[in-house]
């Protein structure tokens, strides 16, 4: 059975997206999230405001790194696999640097365009990069499709694997069975703490994608509970 209890019940429901908007309002710092539900649809909370990206535009190097192997049919050299592997398992940055080299701001603003975000910007390298939670939900909830299918179940087990220690927020709250594939990141900025993440949670057909980004957060632990909190309005069990 799917996590909506019917197949034409649509998951969150509106009252679920308006808890989280009311957790969101009553939190301190920059709070923007955005939700695509089990129709398609996408519900926001100040979700076309931009923000650093920070380690979540690694989801997007991974898929346009893929992409572009499949495109050019180059081959998939063991050191450019153990690079993305470091890049989402633990983000590490030095790997993201590596990969950025061979996919560029041409294949980000590329992949961008196939993905139908309207706010996305990148100036130079990786780190100059700007999101939206409302592009960011629907580029994970599409990110299946985006991937090309030799590279698909490949890139997907690298965002289902995050290490433990980064597996905060969305993950703790989604439900047994459901797989989660998600990307967070972090860093300071001149506001406080920047903290991120976008998930696709799905349980067989069903499918939700959630993005939450924050900023000027006092401490990072505080940016992980608000994350934390509005995914647990979000995917709570109705009643």
């Amino acid at each position: 059975m799917s996590p909506t209890g019917s197949s034409r019940s649509v998951f969150p429901t509106a009252r679920q997206v308006d808890a989280a908007r009311l957790f969101a309002e009553g939190r301190l710092g920059d709070v923007s999230f955005a939700v695509v539900d089990t129709a398609g649809n996408l519900h926001c909370h100040r979700c076309r405001e931009r923000y650093v990206a920070a380690s979540v535009v690694k989801a997007m190097l991974l898929v346009a790194y893929v992409d572009g192997l499949a495109r050019e049919r180059r081959a998939f050299s063991p050191a450019h696999r153990a690079q993305l592997g470091a890049m989402i398992r633990v983000s590490d940055n030095a790997s993201a640097t590596a990969i950025h080299a061979h996919v560029g701001k041409a294949g980000l603003r590329r992949l961008a365009q196939r993905a139908g975000m309207r706010d996305f910007v990148i100036l130079d390298a990786w780190p100059t990069a700007r999101i939206t939670a409302a592009d960011q939900a629907r580029f994970f909830a599409s990110i299946r499709a985006l991937l090309p299918g030799t590279y698909r179940e490949y890139a997907s087990q690298l965002l289902e694997s995050v290490v433990p220690a980064q597996s905060w927020g969305i993950p703790e709250v989604s439900r047994p069975g459901w797989t989660t594939l998600f990307k967070g990141g972090w860093r300071n900025t001149k506001s406080g703490e920047l903290v991120h993440q976008v998930a696709r949670l799905e349980d067989g057909e069903t499918v939700i994608a959630i993005a939450i980004l924050t900023d000027a957060n006092p401490r990072p632990a505080y940016g992980r509970a608000t994350i934390r909190g509005i995914a647990q309005r979000l995917v709570a069990p109705t009643r």
